[in-house]
C-alpha cells in the first residue's frame, strides 16, 4: 500500500511483515558547481510539496493520470536528492525517465542479480540514507539536476535518444519475513537518525533530471542477496516534475522560493556534511552513467549556458555525521 503523508510516500506492507514500512522523500539542496571536482553532500534545504496527481487530473496531461502517482515542482537547473527512512530492510530501485539511477538500464520492476556482467541496480535502506544523483563513480555521484525535456540534457535524451517519460520512477520491495529477525547483517535502527544532515519531440509538460556535479557518496552494496527480498510484494510510484510556472497554474499555489547558490552558501561559511562511512563498500560505476556529459559540459558543446552561477568554489568547512559508537567484547 502507498499512501501520501505530509509530503512524504509511505510504502506499507502489514500482509508481509507489521514493520514493514518505508518512508521515501524529495529534498531541496544547493546545486554544486558543475566543474568536475568533487564535492561533499551539500545540505537539504526542506522537503518538496508533494501533491496527489488525481486531485489535479483535469489540468494535467492525459498521460501523467494514466501514471497516477504524484508530482512536485522544480525550477530549471535546481538540484533535489532523495532520501530513504525505516527500520525494516527494503530494496528500492529508482530510475529518472526511466533510466535506473544506479545501474543506467532501462527500467524494469525485476532486482537484477549481481553476477559477472550484470551490476546491483537498486539501494537498500536503511542502509542508503539517501541517493543524491546518478552512480558514474565509485563513491561518486552526479548530482540530480532538473532540465526540460525536449533539450537534450536529461540522462534519459543521452542513454535512449529520447525523451519521452521524464519525472522519476520508484519501487521498493521489503525482505521476506522469513529473514527479518534471524539475517545478521541488518541493524535494527533508522539511518534517517544517526546522521547529520541538515534537512527529440517531446512532451512540454513535464521535466527530468540531468547530471550535474560530482558530489562524493557511496551506493552501498546489498548485505542480505537480491533472493532474499520481497518481488512477489511490491509497490511503484510514478513523481512527476513540473516547472514552478506549470506547478503554480495547476496548483494555484507558490512553488518553493528560490534556493541559494552554492557559491553564496560557502561564502557565508556554512558546513557541507561527510558521513564516517569508510568501512562500508560501494557498488561499482555503472559505465553507461559515467558516459554521460554533464548538463555544463553538454551545454559547453551546444553553445548555451543552462547554469547560472556555476563557479568553482573554495574549500569550505565539513561537519562529520554522527558516528555511532562500536560495542566490543567484555
Amino acid at each position: 500500500m502507498l499512501t501520501l503523508n505530509k509530503h512524504e510516500l509511505v510504502f506499507r506492507f502489514p500482509e508481509v511483515h507489521a514493520r514493514a514500512s518505508l518512508i521515501v522523500s524529495f529534498h531541496r539542496t544547493l546545486r554544486l558547481p558543475d566543474d568536475n571536482r568533487e564535492y561533499p553532500l551539500p545540505p537539504g534545504l526542506g522537503n518538496y510539496p508533494l501533491s496527489h496527481v488525481d486531485d489535479y487530473a483535469n489540468k494535467l496531461p492525459a498521460a501523467w493520470v494514466e501514471h497516477g502517482g504524484v508530482f512536485f515542482p522544480m525550477a530549471q537547473a535546481e538540484a533535489m536528492w532523495i532520501s530513504f527512512a525505516s527500520t525494516y530492510p527494503f530494496a528500492v530501485k529508482v530510475a529518472a525517465g526511466k533510466v535506473n539511477a544506479v545501474s543506467g538500464q532501462p527500467w524494469t520492476l525485476e532486482l537484477q542479480k549481481c553476477t559477472v556482467g550484470a551490476e546491483q541496480d537498486y539501494v537498500t535502506a536503511p542502509k542508503q540514507p539517501w541517493l543524491d544523483g546518478f552512480n558514474v563513480g565509485q563513491g561518486v555521484v552526479r548530482q540530480f539536476v532538473a532540465m526540460p525535456l525536449g533539450a537534450g540534457y536529461t540522462a534519459e535524451a543521452q542513454i535512449t535518444g529520447e525523451e519521452v517519460h521524464g519525472g522519476l520512477q520508484i519501487i521498493a520491495m521489503p525482505l521476506k519475513a522469513e529473514f527479518m529477525d534471524r539475517d545478521l547483517h541488518f541493524e535494527h535502527r533508522s539511518m534517517q537518525s544517526e546522521v547529520m544532515y541538515s534537512m527529440s519531440s517531446a512532451p512540454t509538460f513535464d521535466m527530468g533530471l540531468a547530471p550535474g556535479g560530482l558530489m562524493k557518496q557511496k551506493i552501498y552494496g546489498d548485505d542480505f542477496g537480491v533472493d532474499k527480498w520481497d518481488q512477489q510484494h511490491s509497490c511503484r510510484c510514478f513523481v512527476h516534475l513540473l516547472n514552478s510556472a506549470q506547478y503554480e497554474a495547476v496548483t494555484g499555489n507558490k512553488p518553493p522560493s528560490d534556493v541559494p547558490t552554492a557559491a553564496d552558501y560557502a561564502k557565508a561559511g556554512l558546513p557541507w556534511y561527510q558521513l564516517y562511512d569508510e568501512h562500508k563498500t560501494a557498488v561499482a560505476a555503472s559505465p553507461l552513467l559515467a558516459g554521460l556529459a554533464s548538463v555544463a559540459a553538454l551545454g559547453v558543446k551546444k553553445g548555451e549556458n543552462p547554469l547560472p552561477d556555476n563557479a568553482p568554489i573554495s574549500k569550505a568547512p565539513v561537519v562529520h555525521g554522527i558516528k555511532a559508537v562500536r560495542e566490543g567484547s567484555f
